[in-house]
C-alpha cells in the first residue's frame, strides 16, 4: 500500500469510471476499448501532455506540483474529500517513508469528560484506524450490545469497526442499508491510508479485510474516498426496533481520535426508541446483556486485535 503505486492505482481506477459523456468529450460513435476516457483524453481535458500524464499513471514521476494535481482533479471531476486525497497520495510518493509501527492509542482525559457528559447520547471514541478507544453506556448498547462493555478498555481486546461491519453478523444486521454503511467504512479507509501511507497497522488491517472479505476486497478496488462526517442510517435493534438516526464524526485533531455520536430527531419515534434503549441499559447494569443477540452473537476472535505486534485495527464508523 506505498504512495507511489497507490496514485498510479487511483489515478487509472477513477479516470476509468469516468464516461466520455460526462466530460462532454465527443466519441463520434467509435467502439472503444477502455470503458472509461483514455489517458490522451484526460490529459487534454486536464491541461497537461498525454506523455507526462502516462508517466505519473505509471509512477514514474514524482514533480506533480499543485497545480497540475488540481487540474487533474478537475478534469477527474473529484470532489474536495477526493480532490484531498489526490494531493496526499502525491506527496505520499515524493517521500515515500518506510513502514512504522504506530504508536498506542489513548483516550484522554478531556475524551472521558466528554463521553460523561452525553449520557443521553449514544457516543464511541475512535482511533485512526477505526479501534473503539472508549464508549458510554448507550454507545455501546446502540452499536455493539452484543460484545463486553469493558473490552475499549484493554488493548488487544478492542473492537474494530471496520471488522465489525464486514466480519460481524450482528452489525451486518443492524444497518437496513449495509452496502452503503460499508462503503462509507471503506472510503473513511481510503482516506486515511492516502494520508498515512507508512502506517504498517493500517497495512495489516486492509490486508486482513481483503483476504477474509470479498465484499471488502471489491470495495477497496473501487478507489472511492469518503468523508463521513454526518451520515444518516436506518439502524435495526434488536431491542428496541428500527432506529433513523444520524451519525457525526467530531475531530478532535488532525490525526487524533474522533467521536462518533447518534442522534435522532426530537419528539419521534427513533428518539423514543434511544430513550428506551437508554433504560434498558441502565436497568441491565454494567457487564450485564443489554440485547437478545448476546448469547448468539459469533465470536469476537476476528473482530478484535489479536496479540501480537502486526494486526491493530482505523477509524471508522461514519
Amino acid at each position: 500500500m506505498n504512495g507511489k503505486s497507490q496514485l498510479g492505482e487511483f489515478l487509472r481506477m477513477r479516470r476509468s469510471q469516468l464516461r466520455p459523456e460526462d466530460a462532454a468529450v465527443p466519441t463520434y460513435n467509435e467502439r472503444r476499448r477502455v470503458s472509461g476516457l483514455r489517458r490522451e483524453e484526460l490529459a487534454l481535458l486536464a491541461g497537461v501532455s498525454a506523455s507526462y500524464y502516462t508517466r505519473l499513471e505509471q509512477g514514474q514521476s514524482q514533480s506533480a506540483s499543485p497545480q497540475v494535481l488540481d487540474a487533474i482533479a478537475g478534469a477527474l471531476r473529484l470532489d474536495d474529500s477526493e480532490r484531498r486525497h489526490l494531493h496526499d497520495l502525491a506527496r505520499a510518493d515524493r517521500h515515500r517513508p518506510r513502514s512504522r509501527r504506530p504508536a498506542p492509542e489513548r483516550v484522554s482525559e478531556a475524551e472521558r469528560q466528554l463521553l460523561d457528559v452525553l449520557p443521553d447520547v449514544p457516543a464511541v471514541v475512535l482511533g485512526l484506524r477505526s479501534d473503539v478507544l472508549a464508549w458510554n453506556r448507550l454507545g455501546h448498547a446502540l452499536f455493539a450490545g452484543h460484545l463486553d462493555p469493558g473490552a475499549p478498555e484493554v488493548a488487544r481486546d478492542r473492537p474494530n469497526m471496520a471488522r465489525l461491519v464486514f466480519l460481524d453478523g450482528h452489525t451486518r444486521e443492524l444497518y437496513a442499508d449495509w452496502p452503503s454503511k460499508a462503503r462509507a467504512v471503506v472510503g473513511n479507509l481510503r482516506l486515511v491510508a492516502g494520508r498515512h501511507p507508512q502506517d504498517a497497522a493500517l497495512h495489516a488491517l486492509v490486508g486482513e479485510l481483503s483476504s477474509t472479505s470479498t465484499e471488502f476486497a471489491t470495495m477497496w478496488a473501487d478507489h472511492r474516498v469518503r468523508a463521513c462526517t454526518v451520515a444518516a442510517y436506518t439502524m435495526r435493534h434488536p431491542l428496541v426496533g428500527a432506529v433513523n438516526v444520524i451519525q457525526h464524526t467530531l475531530s478532535l485533531g488532525a490525526d487524533g481520535p474522533g467521536v462518533v455520536v447518534a442522534t435522532a430527531e426530537a419528539g419521534s419515534p427513533s428518539r423514543a426508541a434511544l430513550t428506551l434503549l437508554g433504560q434498558a441499559t441502565v436497568q441491565a447494569g454494567p457487564g450485564q446483556e443489554t440485547t437478545p443477540t448476546a448469547r448468539t452473537a459469533p465470536s469476537t476472535s476476528v473482530l478484535t486485535n489479536p496479540p501480537g505486534p502486526a494486526r491493530p485495527g482505523s477509524r471508522t464508523a461514519d
